[in-house]
């Protein structure tokens, strides 16, 4: 890591972590993860510090995630070295929500898996008018991890469902209509979020103070939709539904028939099962879904196909969905023996 790929600082009472990778549009890496972990948990202890702000670096993106091409290249080694990623990146999820002071995520841009996972787990995210949020990974053969089990059950309806399965980006307005999101404040204003929490003056009143109304959320159109056929009890039914909901169901169908069957599958019973399960169980069994997945074919099928040979044609398999069993699924969360994730 670059000294220079997250950048720490006191303001004040107030800590100041910001990502700054902009040419990689602040993509999140192991030794970031460690840093950002060890940081926080001084701040946690230092009595003088009394809130956290997250932002990143001016340009296209507060986070868009993991470095995806360095988690492929580690899993490509197949000496289980990748597993210290994901590891140490739970371990900041955790430590971020679980943090017992104020922590504030200033959203401007993309923020995406990883990107959400040092965001959304604060108690507020502040999103800008350019903020583009989306769990993508059923698109790279992955499943919403960082914690999504978890979140993505916290939002209105059937959305976090929704959101998991298609992958689909979402602006300011859903971001906030969702719960993704606690406020909307714009990119001019800021800097004054950090200038006012500096005085250690409380965070829900000045975020209040500048926020502004988010407007109308696209999402809140097809609310009733989502809320009616994500709530199905298979993928399959899932499908069914979409195929008997005119343009907008067909288009979201054929969506998800471009996805992998097999994220799809472990999507769809990881957001189940998370319902049931309070966080760092959640963050568990991800660990045990994650530590498979890096062993299989379809991450690396799906990264071949967006990043390296960029044909966007990724040959899954199994390509259909028939063909992945719940036997296949249930493999996935099978325990790890001596290897579970400790927190």
């Amino acid at each position: 890591m670059s000294i220079n790929d997250v950048i720490f600082r006191r303001d004040g009472s107030l800590g100041r972590i910001t990502l700054n990778r902009p040419k990689a549009l602040n993509a999140i890496t192991l030794e970031m993860c460690d840093a950002m972990l060890g940081q926080l948990t001084a701040w946690a202890a230092d009595e003088s510090v009394k809130g956290i702000v997250i932002d990143g670096a001016p340009g296209r993106a507060f986070a868009a995630g993991g470095d995806i091409r360095a988690i492929y290249d580690a899993g490509k080694k197949h000496d289980g070295s990748v597993m210290e990623f994901f590891k140490t990146e739970y371990k900041l999820n955790t430590a971020i929500k679980e943090f017992s002071k104020p922590y504030v995520a200033l959203i401007d841009g993309i923020a995406m898996g990883g990107g959400l996972g040092v965001s959304v787990h604060g108690r507020y995210r502040a999103v800008t008018e350019n903020a583009i949020v989306a769990m993508p990974e059923t698109a790279i053969g992955l499943f919403p991890d960082i914690g999504a089990s978890h979140f993505l059950n916290l939002l209105r309806g059937q959305l976090g469902m929704y959101l998991a399965l298609t992958g689909n980006r979402i602006g300011p307005a859903d971001a906030v209509f969702s719960g993704l999101a606690t406020h909307l404040i714009p990119t001019a204003k800021l800097s004054l979020v950090s200038a006012r929490m500096r005085e250690a003056r409380d965070a829900a009143s000045i975020l209040s103070e500048l926020a502004e109304d988010a407007g109308e959320a696209p999402l809140a159109r097809d609310f009733e939709k989502i809320n009616r056929v994500f709530a199905k009890n298979s993928v399959e039914a899932i499908l069914d539904a979409l195929d008997h909901e005119g343009e907008w169901g067909r288009t979201t169908a054929e969506l998800l028939r471009t996805r992998s069957p097999t994220s799809l599958k472990l999507t769809f019973r990881q957001i189940r099962e998370g319902a049931k399960r309070d966080f760092r169980s959640c963050m568990r069994m991800e660990y045990r879904i994650v530590a498979r997945a890096m062993e299989g074919h379809d991450f690396y099928e799906g990264v071949r196909a967006a990043l390296i040979d960029k044909d966007q044609r990724p040959r899954w398999q199994p390509s259909r969905l028939e063909d992945v069993s719940d036997e296949d699924i249930a493999r996935y969360f099978a325990p790890l023996k001596d290897a579970e994730l400790a927190l």
